[in-house]
């Protein structure tokens, strides 16, 4: 998909990646800057009708497997010729780590090499895994906030990120059972957690519907306007999907625009720019900036996820029946049935909050469990339905936690390969036996396990960040200064989960956009100065 703005004096900025974060550079550039023009590269295909929706929103099951299977990369079976990608690579057979996401480690010829780190994944696609994401947009609090950004600050970013994302608060709050849910867990932690910091309805992303639904944000309510034909935004603003970003490039100091190749026609072309923002993602954003010569001291390292340990409870008559009635149960049911390719009905929480729960707990009520369960199960077809639920713990920083990248062995797009290192230390493992003990709890709460608690393989999480982290000073332990400009390299920025430096518990989709919102603030502020200089007459 491309759009084709008309010409601008004002400056051009390159933004790789498609994603949420990409997408938040695009959206506050082009509305801070009046005269500026943001083209945005993204490898993968345009898989819905509106650039960057949310697959979940996709009603017809076949179309729904059509767009995941054409974000999966190499892994995308039948359809990676399409993608770009060389028939020679061999991929059959291979599995990816979940629906429309493909594994780093796939196997055959140009897979990564992450033996520690198994379920590493990304997608490849218009909107980045926001096309396919939980839509779970809890905010920071206490150390998972960033603390040289003051509190205030804090504040006002991730109000204009929940804006951006269309951040619900309340979502399913009207559902009898979901209130139940928290009830009793409210009553099974009673007394243990700080006010706040209770049981609560989790923050999503989306719209809610007459009918109940939910319609789920994606990265194309960031882009908003920029992909609105009606909007004159949408004027400065191009969109080309299938296009590969080989190399930022760099003179005397300072990035000058990206190579970039059309994956349709293989043809490369190189695209000047006053601004580039790299926005991929926590691998593939290190991994650009290194086949570019990019190469900060800690370009790939501090990588950290959520280990996340995992349970399903099918949820008792008796114990839900104190807080909701059968004509609840009924009325729940209806509603599901208006939208049965979105199986979420109710979605809660109990937030990390220091010193006592240092975890996120994320329940998803549904209908159904998330796999199939023997007819014969005394669990199975219960009437009352089940509860997914996880807990995901904090992982320490640590340079050697991380990925690296050869320059004598290529991957798959011609790339530096990876190779991705990472260990749970004894700090992740009592964290994660605490977690545990209180997950045991709170599906006693519920009813009865169908699937008992179990650690989940590192990478599962999906939400991957401090490899392109932001910092302080330029140590060697951060790529990039407190507002995501790339050290020594002018007119270079990276956004992402990547820029994360803390250790964190929750969904981090959030909190990226927010620092993307402070990186592209300061980037208008850059470019104002900059052209204001270039216009003062010599000697003025």
């Amino acid at each position: 998909m491309s759009q084709h703005p008309s010409q601008s004096a004002g400056p051009t900025i390159v933004v790789v990646g498609s994603g949420p974060i990409g997408s938040a550079y695009a959206r506050v550039l082009v509305e801070g800057i009046p005269d500026a023009q943001v083209v945005m590269f993204e490898a993968g295909p345009q898989v819905t009708e509106v650039p960057g929706a949310s697959v979940r929103n996709i009603a017809d099951p076949d179309e729904k497997e059509h767009a995941r299977e054409l974000s999966q990369g190499p892994q995308a079976g039948a359809l990676r010729e399409s993608l770009g990608i060389p028939g020679s690579v061999v991929v059959e057979g291979m599995f990816t780590a979940r629906q429309g996401t493909h594994l780093i480690d796939f196997g055959g010829e140009g897979s990564g090499h992450a033996p520690t780190f198994p379920a590493a994944a990304a997608s490849t696609n218009v909107g980045g895994m926001g096309a396919h994401w939980t839509c779970a947009t809890p905010s920071p609090a206490f150390s998972e906030k960033i603390p040289f950004i003051a509190d205030d600050e804090w504040d006002d970013l991730l109000a204009v990120a929940k804006d951006l994302l269309h951040v619900q608060s309340a979502a399913f709050a009207d559902s009898a059972v979901g209130e139940g849910i928290r009830s009793l867990l409210e009553e099974e932690f009673a007394g243990e957690l700080p006010e706040g910091f209770r049981p609560s309805t989790l923050p999503v992303a989306g719209d809610p519907q007459p009918d109940g639904t939910m319609r789920w944000a994606g990265a194309d309510v960031v882009l908003g306007p920029l992909v609105d034909a009606a909007s004159t935004l949408s004027e400065r603003f191009e969109l080309h999907d299938l296009s590969l970003v080989r190399r930022v490039e760099v003179e005397g100091g300072r990035a000058t625009g990206v190579t970039v190749e059309d994956l349709r026609t293989r043809e490369t072309r190189f695209v000047p720019a006053d601004l580039v923002v790299v926005a991929a993602d926590a691998f593939r954003s290190p991994q650009l900036l290194w086949a570019s010569g990019i190469r900060p001291h800690a370009l790939g390292h501090y990588l950290t996820e959520h280990p996340v340990v995992i349970s399903t409870v099918a949820v008792d008559a008796a114990r839900i029946g104190r807080f909701a009635t059968e004509d609840d149960l009924d009325a729940e049911i209806a509603r599901r049935s208006v939208n049965p390719a979105d199986p979420v009905a109710a979605v809660n929480r109990i937030p990390f909050s220091e010193p006592d729960h240092p975890f996120s707990l994320q329940v998803m009520y549904a209908e159904n469990p998330p796999f199939q369960l023997d007819p014969s199960h005394p669990a199975a077809g219960n009437r009352w339905g089940y509860v997914n639920m996880g807990y995901g713990m904090r992982k320490r920083p640590r340079f050697e936690d991380g990925v690296t990248f050869s320059d004598d062995e290529l991957d798959y797009r011609g790339f530096p390969n990876m190779t991705i290192e990472y260990a749970l230390t004894d700090a992740e493992h009592a964290e994660i036996a605490a977690a545990t003990e209180r997950l045991r709890r709170a599906g006693n709460a519920l009813g009865e396990f169908v699937a008992e608690p179990r650690l989940l393989p590192n990478g599962s999480s999906l939400h991957y960040m401090g490899t392109t982290r932001i910092g302080e000073s330029d140590d060697g332990t951060s790529v990039a200064d407190p507002w995501s400009r790339v050290w020594g390299v002018d007119g270079l920025v990276v956004g992402g989960n990547g820029v994360i430096p803390t250790a964190n518990a929750m969904n981090p989709t959030l909190m990226s956009v927010a620092v993307a919102v402070r990186g592209a603030r300061k980037a208008v502020e850059d470019l104002a100065q900059e052209t204001a200089q270039s216009r003062t007459p010599i000697g003025s």
